[in-house]
C-alpha cells in the first residue's frame, strides 16, 4: 500500500465523528473528497476525488490507530456506474495487495456535487487477513 496520502482530515461536516473504534472493531463515516482544510475537491476531475475520499479514509482510519491493512469490508457509493473501472484502477493502486470486501452502490447524487463517498469497517489487532 502506498504511504503517500496525508495522515489530516477536515473537522466532519455534522454531528458525527469520521471513525468510532469499539473493541478491536473500527466504524468510518461516509467520506467524501473535503482536503484537510476543508476545501471541496468535487469540481476535480473524478480520480483526483477518489484519490482524496481515499486519503480520508486512511486519515480516519489512523485517527483510532487502524490504517488500511485493517479494512475488512469497503462501501464506495458512485455517482454514474460509467465511473466504476476508473474507481477500480485508483482503488487496487491505493490498496494494493490488500483486498477487503467490498460494495459498490451506484446512487444519483451525492453532497456538494461530490461523485463518490466511501465508508468503511476495519478490524484492529489482526496480524493477518485471510484471502
Amino acid at each position: 500500500m502506498q504511504d503517500t496520502m496525508p495522515d489530516a482530515i477536515a473537522p466532519p461536516g455534522g454531528h458525527y465523528r469520521h471513525a468510532v473504534r469499539h473493541g478491536d472493531l473500527v466504524y468510518v463515516s461516509g467520506q467524501l473528497g473535503t482536503r484537510p482544510d476543508g476545501t471541496h475537491t468535487a469540481g476535480l476531475p473524478f480520480e483526483d476525488q477518489v484519490r482524496q475520499s481515499l486519503a480520508n479514509l486512511r486519515a480516519a482510519l489512523r485517527s483510532v490507530d487502524a490504517d488500511l491493512a485493517d479494512l475488512l469490508k469497503v462501501t464506495a457509493y458512485l455517482v454514474d456506474v460509467a465511473h466504476w473501472p476508473r474507481f477500480n484502477a485508483v482503488y487496487a493502486e491505493v490498496m494494493g495487495e490488500h483486498k477487503p470486501a467490498r460494495s459498490v452502490v451506484p446512487v444519483p447524487e451525492l453532497h456538494y456535487g461530490y461523485l463518490i463517498e466511501i465508508d468503511a469497517i476495519a478490524a484492529c489487532g489482526r496480524q493477518t487477513m485471510p484471502g
